[in-house]
């Protein structure tokens, strides 16, 4: 190989291009949208994990999180709203030597599929659950969900939200989860780290990742654009790894005083459900 074919390559080719279906990109998501992040941070956990891709299988649900198992080039697949985690699960205990991750969104995990992720933490089934948190219904028009904060503005709040959120890491850890964690599409590093993690142990492991939905959500609540809301989490956030007092972690977008807690909240070992 000459030089200049060298350098051709190097410029051409990605580590993780092989992990990726390249003849579905360009993406079809927004300007600004957190959901390409949290692809290519489970794409190089993957790579670092050391584990087999033909091993890893990834499941979403619907929603715009919907579209990560269309971009990733593991084996994949897009299910009904609300039940990738049934789906997840029925592959898990089948083939308990496959590394099955679940990427979907706040609605379809934690509204119609509220009930599917208490049961599967509960079993301590061994699956990597990722929600993505853009705290509303970003494909559908902008509706609050179960995560939206108090406050916050949708299409079906005009004037706020009244309805107490879910605190997530609060419901995964008193449901049974093994691992629990919160990043952000800013703390690519950490929020990697978390998902290889994840990879390696055995057990049901949930990490939700806050992400910039700046089409509905954003907008609405005049964040700007999404590297404004991303720079809101570089402002507002802080990190406290293990923590005992997950029941005070509610987000509150509304009240830029109070922060944003983020960090490795639970890693204990519990046997894993087996069929």
């Amino acid at each position: 190989m000459t030089t200049t074919q060298a350098k051709h390559s190097y410029s051409t080719i990605h580590p993780i291009d092989k992990l990726m279906r390249s003849d579905r990109l360009p993406h079809i998501l927004c300007s600004g949208c957190g959901v390409g992040t949290v692809i290519h941070s489970y794409v190089h956990a993957i790579e670092e994990s050391g584990i087999d891709p033909d091993r890893h299988v990834c499941v979403s649900g619907i929603g715009c999180s919907g579209r990560a198992a269309g971009y990733v080039n593991v084996d994949s697949y897009h299910t009904t709203h609300g039940r990738a985690l049934p789906f997840a699960l029925g592959i898990a205990v089948h083939n308990p030597d496959l590394k099955v991750t679940v990427i979907s969104g706040d609605g379809d995990l934690f509204a119609i599929g509220g009930n599917h992720f208490i049961h599967a933490a509960r079993r301590n089934v061994n699956l990597n659950v990722i929600c993505i948190n853009n705290f509303n219904y970003g494909m559908t028009g902008g509706q609050v969900g179960p995560t939206t904060p108090i406050g916050a503005k949708g299409t079906t709040a005009p004037q706020g939200a009244v309805e107490r959120p879910f605190n997530l890491p609060h419901l995964a850890k008193s449901s049974g989860a093994s691992f629990v964690a919160r990043w952000t599409v800013l703390h690519v590093r950490q929020f990697t780290d978390a998902i290889v993690r994840s990879m390696d142990k055995d057990g049901f492991c949930f990490t939700e990742v806050l992400a910039p939905c700046p089409t509905s959500f954003g907008r609405r609540n005049d964040l700007g654009e999404g590297l404004d809301e991303v720079e809101m989490y570089r402002t507002h956030s802080r990190i406290v790894n293990g923590s005992d007092h997950l029941e005070s972690l509610d987000i509150d977008i509304v009240d830029h005083e109070r922060a944003i807690t983020l960090g490795n909240f639970v890693d204990v070992e519990r046997a894993a459900f087996q069929a």
